[in-house]
């Protein structure tokens, strides 16, 4: 990556402020106290983290990790745009790397970029709440561009940009065209575009259909057959007959 990667046109509402580091704890914490716009890059994240407090390996040179900050509440329906939000930016974030690589790349509900059977980034959301109502939401991504981005123990279920096309990628570029792509998803969710979003992550997501996946409910683990997601992001699997919603928690896809 550039020394200074930032010397981009302002990508719609994105990149009002934008900060650099060639090393930082976490780029979620430090987007934190930023305004709407912001985004913050890191050659190296020294306490990354993905989702349900799981360490996020961000070596130095290795990928591209990056957080933006973004305001669902100034949505025409704030409910379901922070509802589908995640969703939104896996979709802007698939998007992007296809534009900037030619590599196709699937969707996992809630938050995982896949290439077949292997994880390729992962997308963690953290909302600040002020009194009843959530403020901004800090949307963090990784993405694997060199194996050397994740441990070699998870080598057979991860892979990075450069280990599937098989030549270097560039930070840079690929830096732009997620953050482009992703703006124009973000502008879709404050117009309300909602049906324009969860078709595009359904044909991306080919195990959102007729998956078996096991999950913890209220009364305990449960098994079930995925049946797609429901018009605010939930996955619905089937189960005995009926069909239970699935809105947050982990889901472990056999």
């Amino acid at each position: 990556m550039r020394s200074n990667p930032f010397d981009l046109p302002l990508l719609g509402r994105l990149g009002t402020e934008a900060y650099y580091f060639p090393s930082i704890g976490s780029t979620n914490d430090f987007a934190a106290s930023l305004p709407e716009g912001a985004v913050v890059v890191a050659d190296e994240q020294t306490a990354g983290r993905g989702r349900r407090g799981h360490t996020w390996f961000s070596p130095a040179g290795s990928g591209l990790y990056v957080s933006v900050v973004l305001a669902p509440r100034l949505s025409i329906d704030p409910r379901r745009a922070t509802a589908i939000l995640t969703l939104a930016a896996g979709v802007g974030i698939s998007e992007g790397i296809d534009l900037a690589t030619g590599l196709r790349v699937d969707l996992k509900w809630p938050n995982d970029l896949f290439v077949g059977p292997r994880k390729l980034g992962g997308i963690l959301a953290e909302a600040s709440v002020s009194g009843d109502a959530i403020g901004t939401v800090v949307l963090g991504f990784g993405i694997n561009v060199r194996p050397t981005a994740y441990p070699s123990d998870i080598a057979d279920r991860a892979s990075s940009l450069e280990t599937e096309l098989g030549r270097q990628v560039d930070r840079h570029h690929l830096l732009v065209e997620t953050l482009t792509a992703l703006a124009h998803r973000y502008d879709d969710l404050l117009a309300g575009r909602f049906d324009a979003i969860l078709d595009a992550w359904r044909a991306r997501a080919p195990r959102a259909v007729d998956a078996d996946v096991t999950w913890t409910s209220a009364s305990g683990p449960l098994t079930g057959r995925t049946a797609g997601i429901d018009a605010d992001g939930a996955l619905l699997v089937k189960i005995e007959g009926r069909v239970e919603r699935i809105v947050a928690g982990e889901v472990l896809w056999l």
